[in-house]
């Protein structure tokens, strides 16, 4: 009697016994007409920018550019330049914010192709795709975790701007649409980095590429001072610049105008970039 309690203890009983092969098969016929739906494009980016915003909260140290940087570079700039080019502080950084705003945006999204190369190094794009998703989900899931990530950099400069004396004279609306403006044209603008991602071998081959096209366009732009300074030769690349565009287009609705014509350039500049890196990014997606 005792031993045969025992055994039932063990087993758990002959309640608990362990199924059949015959009921296992028989379970797997009828499940399969009741597979999940495929997820949406939508559902898929999402998911994917949702692991992105992950990776950040295990490793909080990549939130570094996008709160010690921006300072950094508002304050060495604005204290730096403002005498010099405009004879004080508090009126130079009128001008300087909304460009020092656009370019450190710019420049962090050059941290999305890194991000991309590092996976693709460990091996995870290859479990990507072979999941029954939309194919640029991955892709577009990291451009939309990184939009977080601009708002972050966005709203730490904005505030260390207004302590030291910027007051945007479009008020809320116009910080806020000079922001979005902002945000479009850096996800369109990430599409370039994905692509370097793919293209070269490691991490320190896109930092370096990156560097070479991302400080041109800054640098050369309307960030510092007002491009009718510059020498002719020169002038005709600031004008046509795209970052001056976007520049142009914050400072100005932040500070209560309609750059209508500055607007459009920058829109115009975005489908450009999405449409060609994008495609090009997807065929070496789909390729490598």
């Amino acid at each position: 009697m005792s031993t045969t309690t025992s055994q039932k203890r063990r087993t758990g009983g002959a309640s608990s016994a362990a199924p059949r092969p015959a009921d296992l098969a028989a379970l797997l016929v009828t499940g399969a007409d009741r597979r999940p739906p495929r997820p949406s494009a939508l559902s898929a980016s999402l998911t994917f920018g949702w692991r992105a915003m992950l990776k950040i909260k295990h490793v909080p140290e990549q939130l570094f550019d996008v709160t010690a940087f921006p300072i950094m570079m508002v304050l060495m700039y604005t204290y730096l330049f403002g005498g010099a080019l405009a004879g004080s502080v508090a009126q130079y950084v009128q001008f300087l914010l909304p460009g020092i705003l656009t370019m450190s945006v710019v420049m962090i999204t050059m941290y999305t192709g890194i991000a991309v190369n590092t996976d693709i190094d460990k091996g995870v794009f290859d479990r990507f795709r072979t999941l029954p998703i939309w194919r640029p989900a991955p892709m577009v899931g990291y451009l939309l975790g990184d939009v977080v990530r601009y708002l972050i950099a966005s709203a730490v400069m904005l505030s260390v701007g207004l302590v030291i004396g910027y007051r945007p004279h479009g008020g809320p609306a116009g910080v806020l649409a000079g922001v979005a403006l902002l945000m479009v044209f850096s996800f369109a603008f990430s599409w370039i980095w994905t692509m370097f991602g793919l293209l070269l071998r490691s991490e320190k081959s896109v930092m370096g590429v990156s560097m070479m096209v991302i400080f041109p366009l800054t640098f050369l732009s309307n960030v510092f001072v007002d491009p009718r300074t510059m020498p002719g030769w020169l002038q005709a690349f600031v004008n046509n610049n795209p970052v001056t565009h976007l520049a142009s287009s914050v400072r100005e609705l932040m500070a209560g105008a309609r750059p209508l014509a500055d607007i459009a350039w920058t829109l115009g500049w975005s489908a450009v970039l999405v449409t060609v890196f994008g495609a090009v990014t997807m065929r070496l997606y789909n390729r490598k």
